[in-house]
């Protein structure tokens, strides 16, 4: 896998690359989400689960992965990895 020098350009990464960007900063982050600081593999904490969710506000297939890469929509630039529910919270919540 390559090693990117993060953050790196979320809206100039091809597919894969934004895959291979997500596993670099969930590594760099010792799995664990960029928000609310709890392991990527397991869910986020019920603080997070029992916020209301407007989902239309999201694209259809938006929970289909669990691990999501952070990017500033301002910049474009990668944050970090983050569980789904983390990501609609930051988007939601605080319009990032």
């Amino acid at each position: 896998m390559k090693k990117y020098n993060l953050p790196v350009d979320y809206t100039k990464l091809e597919a894969s690359e934004r895959r291979e960007v997500r596993e670099q900063y969930i590594a760099e982050q010792n799995f664990k989400c960029m928000y609310c600081k709890c392991n990527l593999g397991e869910n986020p904490p019920q603080t997070i689960l029992n916020k209301e969710i407007n989902w239309s506000l999201f694209p259809e297939h938006f929970l289909k992965y669990p691990v999501h890469l952070q990017h500033n929509h301002d910049t474009g630039m990668t944050e970090g990895a983050v569980h789904s529910y983390c990501n609609a919270i930051m988007w939601q919540y605080h319009g990032i």
